[in-house]
């Protein structure tokens, strides 16, 4: 689904707000980090009995979030047969169901979570910026992402280089200050 072009800017600066507002550092990003800084609740399916593990299963193969009664958001994530780097984007996708004040489940929320861990985990300015070449697999290494997620973020970084401004814009600057990246 494409999302209108305001939204995906609103999802750029929400990302880099998040950084800066939780303090977070370094790449690649830690997912678990961000969401302890957040404080967030992480629960791996491994951990529900059964009963709960079906449940969860059946509700979604990755992962989900739900706030309780209380206001506490709770990330439930499956950590059997998958690795990390799938872990890490599920948990980053349901930090941005959280940042972005999803209130509801739908098409539209799902493609903006979505976006939100792609652009959180590997950024253009991130790539254009990294010391190795922009190749998949060093793309891989550096965020510490799948081969999809590598593949659609060198996408996304092609269509940036060739479609975007020149200078960067203040949430790309925000960003790579933040994570205190050199800017190239």
């Amino acid at each position: 689904m494409r999302l209108s072009d305001d939204t995906y800017e609103e999802i750029k600066q929400a990302v880099a707000d998040m950084f800066v507002d939780y303090d977070i550092k370094g790449v690649p990003l830690s997912s678990f980090e961000v969401a302890i800084k957040i404080g967030m609740t992480i629960i791996p399916y491994s951990a529900l009995d059964s009963a709960m593990w079906l449940k969860a299963v059946g509700y979604s193969e990755d992962g989900y979030s739900v706030e309780t009664n209380e206001g506490e958001w709770i990330i439930y994530y499956n950590d059997e047969n998958k690795d990390y780097s799938r872990i890490n984007q599920t948990i980053m996708h349901e930090i941005g169901h959280y940042i972005l004040g999803h209130t509801q489940e739908g098409e539209i929320e799902e493609a903006e979570a979505k976006f939100f861990a792609k652009y959180a985990l590997a950024s253009p300015p991130l790539i254009h910026n990294m010391k190795k070449g922009q190749t998949t697999e060093n793309v891989m290494e550096a965020f510490d992402i799948g081969y999809m997620a590598a593949c659609y973020a060198l996408q996304y970084y092609r269509k940036w280089i060739k479609y975007g401004k020149t200078d960067y814009v203040d949430y790309e600057i925000k960003i790579m200050d933040q994570l205190e990246i050199e800017i190239a």
